[in-house]
């Protein structure tokens, strides 16, 4: 028989309702909503570590937020006062983004305070968002997700999962490894430079031993970079050099060396980014050498010594580093855009520096080589490169493109500056040159904030951003007939 008063899940057709007060069931249905409750709010706190893309944002925004506001603080300033927001905002994105465009005089306008907030945004900034990301990500969850590890190994170019963890140790042990040796190759010298004060010595080695292999412009002096002393000058350049190759590329001459491999069995990707490395500082160097040998900026009354070692701090500099900006409002305007050309196309993937890589450069030129001689496969070292490979390279160069054209039109609108220097200017925030022209200054607000953003999209990196916001790709279904069009 039927119990009025019976709410129990067996009985819950017949029952009236009339005993709701002690049934057991709202007890147990009260302990399913609490833990439904919990289930969505450990869902929320997970949803970021499912999307690598939105916690690189997340995390690049949470640093941002947290420079920006130690550099407002007096403490951070010389003379004891309050930085203007957008001065503090641009620093801090500068140096985070590893981009290095100095708006304010870094010796002489932060303290000593404000200066250790810049270097250690420097060194977070330089192992790269997603590797932090990856370590965040790691962390809380004592286990990195599949699709972070997928991400991750996209990113510092390995494509076994289980050596995400490893890659991630590399990365941070060729980081500390780099820095150190250049720390210790700039004592020598530095001592000498600063009359054997070895306080600012070593302060001074150790900012630019961590700006250097991180590519980014800052310098802890007034004078900036001592590119007169070899012994100071040379260490930087290797460093910055090692710096724009890239984690992946550093990885596979690191294994090969030790399993005594010939430059044959090196991957593809070393491959590319090497030989188009070399390309485009060798046409770098011969371009300074060749268009600009009579420019006093860049080479005042010195040897030909003195001018090589410039030249090659020239032709490697503009591609990620940007010391010694003091000689690029004094070269030609068509430097201006061979140099804006060299800073877009930047450094190594997963390197230090920005741009739009090297090697997505390459398969450029690989898909018109193939375009313009009637081949079907795009082909390099006797390897076929997947049409995924070359949509993404195409992809990347568009959007990188626009994003620059976009953002010096808005520089011109703003700060009225010619055409070649708002170009200038956007390719070296874009790309994270960190060489300026002029054109950001603390008293155009406008030109800050507008760089700004292009630093911070040049650092995330387009694939970060549309990987963030990407949706699952519901199946076509009906796939149209295929018709051609003329294109050029």
């Amino acid at each position: 028989m039927a119990n009025d008063f019976d709410e129990s899940s067996a009985n819950e057709e017949a029952s009236k309702g009339l005993s709701w007060w002690y049934s057991a069931d709202v007890l147990s249905r009260d302990k399913s909503d609490k833990t439904a409750k919990r289930i969505r709010r450990i869902s929320i706190t997970d949803r970021l570590l499912r999307h690598p893309g939105r916690l690189s944002m997340v995390y690049f925004g949470a640093l941002i937020i947290i420079v920006t506001g130690l550099l407002l603080l007096p403490i951070s300033t010389s003379d004891i006062i309050f930085t203007n927001f957008p001065v503090a905002f641009f620093t801090a994105v500068s140096a985070l983004s590893t981009c290095g465009i100095p708006v304010v005089n870094t010796g002489e306008y932060w303290s000593t305070f404000g200066q250790v907030v810049i270097l250690f945004s420097i060194q977070f900034g330089g192992l790269g968002v997603m590797t932090f990301a990856s370590m965040v990500a790691l962390g809380a969850s004592r286990r990195l997700k599949v699709s972070q590890r997928m991400l991750t190994a996209n990113e510092l170019g390995t494509t076994k999962l289980s050596e995400v963890k490893g890659v991630l140790t590399v990365v941070l042990g060729t980081s500390i490894i780099a820095e150190v040796l250049t720390f210790v190759l700039l004592l020598p010298d530095l001592f000498r430079v600063n009359h054997g004060n070895m306080g600012r010595t070593l302060w001074q080695a150790l900012f630019y031993a961590v700006s250097a292999y991180n590519n980014t412009g800052f310098t802890p002096d007034a004078t900036g970079l001592h590119v007169n002393r070899w012994g100071v000058g040379l260490p930087i350049l290797i460093s910055a050099f090692i710096g724009t190759l890239g984690f992946p590329v550093v990885l596979n001459l690191v294994q090969c060396a030790r399993r005594h491999l010939s430059p044959k069995r090196w991957t593809l990707h070393t491959k590319l980014t090497l030989v188009t490395t070399a390309v485009l500082v060798s046409t770098s160097l011969a371009w300074f050498l060749l268009v600009e040998w009579g420019n006093t900026g860049l080479f005042p009354a010195d040897g030909p010594g003195m001018k090589m070692r410039r030249a090659m701090s020239a032709a490697v500099m503009p591609r990620s580093a940007g010391f010694d900006i003091s000689w690029v409002p004094e070269v030609t305007n068509e430097t201006k855009v061979f140099m804006s050309i060299l800073m877009f196309i930047g450094a190594g993937s997963s390197s230090t520096a920005g741009g739009i890589r090297v090697t997505t450069f390459a398969v450029i030129l690989l898909i018109c080589r193939a375009a313009f001689t009637g081949h079907r496969d795009v082909t390099v070292f006797r390897r076929r490169i997947p049409r995924r490979v070359q949509m993404t390279a195409v992809s990347v160069t568009t959007a990188c493109f626009a994003l620059v054209m976009v953002g010096a039109m808005m520089l011109m609108f703003t700060t009225g500056c010619a055409f070649v220097d708002a170009v200038f200017e956007a390719c070296s925030a874009f790309s994270l040159g960190g060489y300026s022209v002029g054109v950001a200054s603390a008293g155009n607000p406008a030109s800050l904030f507008i760089l700004s953003a292009e630093m911070i999209v040049g650092r995330l990196g387009p694939l970060t951003i549309a990987y963030s916001i990407s949706r699952p790709m519901a199946p076509e279904p009906i796939r149209y007939p295929q018709e051609n069009i003329i294109v050029g």
